[in-house]
């Protein structure tokens, strides 16, 4: 190529172009790299101190979210709730483990998993997975065809198949009631969260059997509980992440 004037001065208009945009790149890879990491909540569950019988978490979520209780087991909604053993493990039998919790009852919730199933199904964006890990409902959103159900492998969802307002026992007015067909499920009690609270069942234990933190913090209570006990979480071979793990 002939060396003209103007075709000196292309070139180094694009040199300068190149270094410019180079020296942008690595003054936001400076700035993203000070930034602190954003949090991923989780929760560790010592059963072991969970007394038979106390239902002080349960309760404790129901009055903060306005969780109905109907008494139809098929159109029963729930937070948090306990099931037995062999149903939360099911990959694990009690014959080659733990043969003292064959039977016993176990605390669930929604697992608020990294890579979360439900999320992707949904067509109208009404479950999402936040930047700290909370994977949230926005009830407004939802048109209730129940994929999000179907795609949660640990049956943390609930329907609303009936009103569920007649059924709420002290109606919370700090947080929204919902309607006839809808899912709501746990949501790590971001409301508290965003008010530097602990979720409303963690504060409500009280053998402290539920550990709440940030997961990415190795200063955190549930990072200190995870490093002096062995954790397990639900079905992990699903590949999805759970934030949720219980202490043996």
């Amino acid at each position: 190529m002939k060396v003209t004037r103007k075709n000196f001065l292309r070139l180094l208009a694009g040199s300068a172009a190149s270094a410019a945009a180079a020296g942008a790149g690595k003054v936001v890879q400076a700035i993203r790299s000070s930034l602190p990491a954003a949090p991923r909540w989780g929760m560790a569950i010592d059963f072991s101190k969970c007394p038979k019988g106390c239902d002080a978490c349960t309760k404790a979520c129901r009055l903060a979210h306005n969780v109905p209780q109907i008494p139809d087991p098929n159109h029963e909604v729930k937070w948090i709730w306990e099931e037995p053993y062999e149903n939360v493990f099911p990959s694990q039998p009690a014959e080659f483990g733990r043969q003292d919790l064959a039977g016993s009852q176990l605390l669930v919730l929604c697992n608020h998993c990294a890579d979360p199933p439900c999320t992707r199904v949904c067509p109208t964006q009404a479950t999402w997975k936040r930047d700290d890990g909370i994977v949230m409902m926005d009830y407004h959103r939802c048109i209730g065809c129940r994929y999000c159900m179907a795609a949660c492998p640990y049956g943390s969802r609930s329907f609303n198949w009936v009103d569920p307002r007649p059924y709420v026992e002290t109606a919370n007015p700090q947080y929204p009631t919902r309607t006839k067909g809808v899912v709501e499920k746990c949501n790590f009690c971001a409301e508290r969260l965003a008010d530097g609270l602990l979720p409303a069942c963690v504060e409500a234990c009280p053998e402290k059997a539920l550990i709440f933190g940030d997961l990415h913090d190795e200063n955190s209570a549930v990072r200190q509980a995870l490093r002096s006990r062995y954790g397990v979480r639900r079905q992990p071979e699903l590949g999805t992440d759970p934030s949720v793990f219980y202490l043996v």
